[in-house]
């Protein structure tokens, strides 16, 4: 058995703004046709009806398509929406909306799985793992943490193997790190910018964001990053009608004394974002998943913008976290698609090299089909991958080739490295 969790990419173009000397805050211009996974994005949106669900929604959101390369061909799947009121969720206790961050996600993820258990217990002792993407990249570990410690009582034991995570955010500082350095190896900003963000800022620091240079330098970055697609650089942004009208915009505000980093939204088709409104907000589809009478809708959209804002905590790094289940003998698995500057593949490589794990299989090619569909390395307890090509949401962009990485993983198998 199989979770998917929802995560957080952003893209659209936004930008940074000082305010006054008391009150910084860094005020981002999202637009909401792009693809985004949160905190706050759908898990269903994106994972089920984009990515690697049986099926797929189609141009327009007229209707699905099938989905060839599925990952439920090769386990059960469940998506789930998290935290409360993503996508048609919602909980009848009004205090929730106002405590949600990182562990209120984990703690009530983990309190689901223990009611759909209930509910379907001849899945409880089946192989369990966790996969999700970006913002995920926090959830996922966090959510396995949860499980591993409660393991111990027999009562509450979920078979948990491994959890998969792709182009994830893990370390705060690397992250932001990686960003800047694939921005500028990849030619997305200049020598000059590049050299004042590393004389300037120090993501280690709480006190990044009060340097002047340094925010004015990354402001930069993120202003050549607003021309183009952050999370697939090398392809063409939506461009329709309904990408440019002015109800798509918004503005969310961060306190630069945060280190999370910046919440952007886009996506590709480029358009799927769209193509999923459209299909989540149809009258006979609301009524069809009984959240709606088909007369009285709801507004679905692909992120819950207000919980971008109101995320109250995430911690900095989920690497001590790693440590953890890897001692715990669990199996883990990250990849990176190559072309995505939103939490590039430079952001990962600094973050497990922090990790100090030793190395059992060097980094080589990986095969699919007799192409090279990226390299891989294997550790002590984790295994790294990258897809040649392919941008956030790899299985977009990869889906056939994502699917074979996904059933090497099932299986414990190393990825093919011969043609």
């Amino acid at each position: 058995m199989f979770v998917h969790a929802a995560c957080s990419i952003d893209r659209s173009p936004y930008n940074i703004n000082k305010t006054s000397a008391n009150k910084q805050s860094w005020i981002y211009d999202q637009n909401l046709h792009s693809y985004s996974h949160g905190p706050g994005c759908s898990s269903v949106g994106y994972g089920a009806t984009q990515e690697i669900g049986p099926f797929i929604v189609d141009t327009n959101g007229h209707g699905l398509k099938y989905n060839p390369h599925s990952w439920n061909t090769e386990a059960n799947m469940l998506f789930l929406e998290s935290p409360v009121g993503v996508g048609f969720s919602y909980s009848n206790t009004t205090s929730d909306y106002n405590i949600l961050g990182d562990e209120f996600t984990a703690n009530d993820a983990y309190a689901f799985l223990h009611k759909w258990f209930l509910l379907f217990p001849s899945y409880r002792k089946r192989t369990f793992y966790i996969a999700g993407e970006s913002y995920a990249g926090k959830y996922v570990p966090e959510l396995a943490e949860i499980i591993n410690d409660k393991n111990n009582d027999p009562s509450l034991h979920i078979d948990l193997n491994g959890i998969l995570l792709g182009n994830p955010e893990t370390s705060d500082a690397d992250d932001w790190r990686g960003m800047v350095d694939y921005a500028w190896s990849h030619a997305v900003i200049s020598d000059e910018t590049h050299k004042i963000i590393g004389q300037s800022c120090n993501f280690d620091s709480n006190d990044t964001w009060s340097n002047d240079d340094c925010a004015e330098a990354v402001d930069e970055l993120l202003k050549q990053y607003k021309e183009i697609d952050i999370y697939s650089l090398y392809t063409s942004v939506c461009i329709g009608d309904s990408a440019s009208s002015d109800d798509k915009f918004t503005q969310i505000m961060f306190r630069r004394s945060s280190k999370m980093m910046p919440r952007i939204m886009g996506g590709y088709d480029p358009c799927l974002d769209e193509y999923a409104k459209a299909f989540y907000n149809r009258p006979d589809v609301q009524q069809a998943l009984h959240v709606s009478d088909g007369q009285h809708l709801k507004n679905w959209s692909i992120c819950n913008t207000k919980i971008f804002v109101e995320w109250l905590e995430s911690k900095p790094s989920v690497l001590p976290i790693y440590k953890k289940l890897i001692a715990a003998g669990l199996r883990i698995w990250v990849y990176s698609g190559d072309t995505d500057g939103r939490v590039p593949v430079l952001s990962t490589r600094y973050s497990l090299s922090s990790l100090g794990l030793p190395i059992t299989k060097t980094w080589r090619p990986w095969y699919h089909q007799k192409e090279v569909s990226g390299w891989f390395q294997e550790y002590e307890g984790l295994t790294f991958a990258t897809f040649r090509g392919a941008g956030h949401a790899v299985p977009i962009f990869k889906p056939s080739n994502s699917l074979a990485f996904f059933s090497a993983f099932l299986l414990g198998e190393s990825l093919p490295s011969v043609r």
